[in-house]
């Protein structure tokens, strides 16, 4: 990949969704796109009813029988963030390369200090009327473990 199909964006107080589908359309025309401060990307909607969804959905029990065969649910901000993005993905190949394209991370790595991040304004929470929920509160509330940040 050429240097000029690299966008680097930062999450802080971007919209899941939103922010998601801007990110998922740039993976399929070939970008490669590196996300900074996922655990800051905010989610609309009440707290207490986004947790017990993300409860209910993220940690519902298939199987009593055995951890093994129980699937693995993402709880983690970077690996939310990535199966909403893709949930926006074509289900095939090119789905698949297209995600590989994607990497996030919590925080700034060294990397990317002094250089400069991509904002999108149709994603950003600045409209919402309701104060938004982070990333890192409903990763905590399903019992991720990470750094404080």
């Amino acid at each position: 990949m050429s240097q000029e199909k690299e966008v680097i964006v930062d999450g802080t107080g971007m919209i899941l969704g939103r922010l998601a589908s801007i990110i998922a359309k740039m993976l399929l025309k070939g970008y490669r796109v590196y996300v900074v401060n996922v655990e800051n990307i905010v989610v609309s909607g009440r707290r207490s009813t986004l947790i017990q969804y993300y409860k209910r959905t993220i940690l519902n029990v298939k199987s009593h029988y055995s951890h093994r065969w129980r699937p693995k649910r993402p709880r983690s901000p970077i690996r939310l963030f990535k199966a909403t993005v893709w949930g926006m993905l074509p289900k095939n190949s090119r789905g698949i390369r297209a995600l590989k394209r994607l990497k996030a991370y919590i925080g700034v790595p060294e990397e990317f200090k002094g250089k400069s991040f991509t904002r999108f304004e149709e994603a950003d929470s600045k409209k919402l009327s309701r104060p938004p929920t982070p990333l890192k509160v409903i990763a905590r509330e399903l019992g991720w473990r990470g750094v404080e940040a």
